[in-house]
């Protein structure tokens, strides 16, 4: 027929390369701007992508194996997720960067060729990169003070550590699990009950719960804080997340969303996939200007 003919004759005449195809797979993920910095991203490297957003129900595995057999390149991986991730990239055949080994937690998966799935974690790095680079914070022999248990949490964890503060605590509001998670580190991280986290103030408060996205914050004591400490929520949104209001609420001198550290992680999983660094400052005021409210 005519228009089966036609068609075939554009395919086979069509020789504009296929777009690579990315998504980033949580629940919730409606929020995600990554789509929007992997864009950015790709119109500065000329790399034909497509970046889509993948909302996970139940049955990881088989998101991820469905993703990959329809010709998926490679996933980041959200909330509540990357703890999975790392799972399926711990089993037989597929394999691990000594930093997603040692978090215990995954956020970057790349498709190899031969059908076997590497996995990565950049949190930490993105997180690092954008306290010490975007903001300039000077994060040796300061004390800071993390929040959460979870997958994110683990990944920014050996980061942090090898900023050499001179203490860092953890609190969750399941205190065996912060403890399950300092014991790891051995002495280098002191587990604290959020209660105990006003016994002493801190340089550096983070908050790496996914709380904010439900309208909560961690039930905090407001002695942890004071007019010297910078508080940082890993979370983002296009308001002041719960968080961020209440360490200004109690004397805060500066409150940061996780965006930086988003498009930050974002460049170390483009640069895995393609072997290209973008630049993130122009990324991080764009997406600023458009969606978030980045720090006040």
């Amino acid at each position: 027929m005519p228009v089966e003919y036609t068609s075939i004759m554009n395919d086979l005449f069509d020789f504009k390369p296929k777009a690579i195809r990315f998504a980033v797979m949580g629940n919730p993920v409606e929020h995600s701007r990554s789509p929007d910095i992997h864009r950015e991203f790709a119109l500065q490297t000329s790399i034909n992508l497509q970046y889509d957003r993948i909302r996970v129900d139940g049955g990881f595995d088989q998101a991820v194996s469905h993703f990959q057999a329809s010709n998926g390149a490679g996933l980041n991986i959200t909330v509540p997720f990357k703890v999975d991730a790392w799972k399926l990239c711990a089993r037989s055949g597929n394999q691990l960067s000594a930093r997603a080994d040692v978090a215990r937690a995954v956020n970057t998966l790349h498709f190899q060729e031969n059908g076997t799935i590497y996995g990565d974690n950049t949190d930490g790095i993105g997180l690092v990169t954008d306290l010490k680079q975007n903001l300039g914070l000077a994060m040796e022999e300061s004390s800071i003070l993390l929040i959460g248990a979870g997958g994110a949490v683990r990944g920014v964890l050996e980061p942090l550590l090898e900023c050499r503060p001179a203490r860092l605590d953890l609190t969750n509001r399941t205190m065996s699990k912060a403890s399950d998670m300092a014991e790891l580190f051995g002495e280098k991280v002191t587990p604290v009950t959020l209660r105990e986290t006003g016994r002493r103030q801190y340089d550096l408060v983070i908050n790496g719960t996914s709380a904010g996205l439900e309208g909560q914050m961690p039930e905090l004591n407001p002695h942890c804080i004071n007019s010297n400490t910078l508080a940082y929520d890993m979370t983002y949104g296009t308001q002041l997340t719960p968080f961020m209001e209440w360490a200004l609420d109690n004397g805060s001198y500066a409150v940061h969303d996780g965006l930086g550290m988003l498009v930050e992680q974002a460049a170390a999983s483009f640069y895995l996939w393609h072997g290209v660094h973008p630049q993130t400052k122009p990324v991080i005021e764009l997406i600023s200007k458009i969606h978030h409210v980045r720090s006040t």
